[in-house]
């Protein structure tokens, strides 16, 4: 198969690199850029640990082919912290909350979170767990995970933060 040259805007970064038309988000991120924090889980759209944001909007890279997304903004789990290397407060808050356990998921269910809280910046937790349903977490009850996404939201809203 015949490979081409593309620009792939990840975390404020241009990556050029060769790829086929049928090679994955997931797998050129991972693979060809060497950013592995995203992660592959199920390679069926189902347990969100592939989630990336394009353009802000959450999606399962495992499902995307890596050549659609030229011209747009890649954010992996690497590009949420600040340029000092200080953590995002969702993901502060995961560790503070003990929402993070074998970590796989987490991922994909911070991106997962930092889309929903970008649209609504004050949930309920109603309004959390169905922002978060595409996720399975296979350590938890979730409970956690809900805990640290509330508390986030009160920091960002609080805090002005994006």
């Amino acid at each position: 198969m015949k490979q081409q040259l593309i620009q792939l805007d990840i975390n404020n970064q241009i990556y050029e690199v060769p790829i086929n038309n049928r090679d994955l988000l997931v797998d050129v991120i991972r693979k060809k850029v060497g950013l592995t924090g995203t992660k592959k889980g199920c390679g069926e759209g189902d347990c969100g640990a592939c989630t990336v944001l394009v353009d802000g909007a959450p999606i399962l890279s495992c499902l995307t082919l890596a050549v659609s997304c030229q011209g747009k903004k890649i954010t992996t789990i690497e590009g949420l912290a600040d340029d000092q290397g200080n953590l995002h407060p969702i993901q502060q808050s995961f560790l503070d909350h003990g929402a993070v356990q074998c970590g796989f998921c987490t991922p994909g269910m911070i991106l997962t979170t930092k889309a929903m809280l970008d649209k609504n910046p004050q949930p309920d937790d109603r309004s959390i767990k169905r922002g978060i349903a595409g996720n399975i977490c296979r350590c938890t009850g979730y409970k956690k995970i809900v805990e640290a996404i509330g508390a986030s939201a009160k920091k960002i809203t609080a805090g002005g933060i994006k």
